[in-house]
């Protein structure tokens, strides 16, 4: 089985953050190394997707495919990355998802879809669907012009749930508290590892 593409989704305005996603700093490091760090220690190819107004940090040997500037709807990403993928699964992450561990990328990117066009992290049963492997197959069934919620759309799709141990791999950046939190939770794993 060919390896899915992994592509980090950094288009976002960060509006609620009050600045780039990609660009604000976690413990002294940009946002998007987190999940870029975890794609690349499991994929050989990954990509990160933004618009061309996006600003990001130094991504040194980081290939960027520029999203389509229709609007700015995660959707538009996952459509781009499997529309460019060559008929390989794609592996999508979040930019503000600093906590996804190698692991789970492996469990994605390994997990069997059973006919499913998409294999998605889950706590609970509440889907995280900017964290997951899409199949080929899901280009048809995903509208990047449709503007509900994306969780709404891709539920539609129907796709497989893969139950996350730890739900803070689903934690993600939005807003200044969360930042405050993300770093409390760096601390706090620093501190159980001594």
């Amino acid at each position: 089985m060919r390896q899915p593409l992994g592509a980090i989704l950094a288009g976002g305005l960060g509006r609620r953050l009050g600045s780039e996603k990609a660009t604000v700093l976690l413990d002294g490091r940009p946002l998007i190394y987190y999940p870029l760090d975890a794609l690349a220690a499991v994929l050989r190819d990954v990509v990160v997707l933004a618009k061309a107004d996006t600003p990001l940090p130094s991504l040194p040997g980081a290939t960027i495919w520029i999203e389509p500037d229709l609007r700015r709807h995660p959707l538009v990403g996952i459509v781009q990355a499997l529309e460019l993928a060559g008929a390989r699964s794609v592996l999508v992450c979040a930019a503000d998802l600093p906590f996804v561990s190698a692991d789970l990328v492996r469990c994605l990117a390994e997990a069997d879809p059973q006919g499913a066009p998409a294999v998605l992290a889950a706590e609970r049963g509440q889907s995280q669907p900017l964290l997951g492997c899409y199949q080929p197959s899901a280009l048809a069934l995903l509208d990047h012009t449709d503007e509900r919620p994306l969780r709404d759309q891709v539920a539609e799709i129907s796709p497989r749930l893969l139950e996350v141990d730890d739900p803070e791999q689903l934690f993600n950046v939005n807003n200044p508290e969360d930042l405050l939190q993300a770093t409390a939770l760096l601390d706090r794993r620093r501190v159980s590892r001594t």
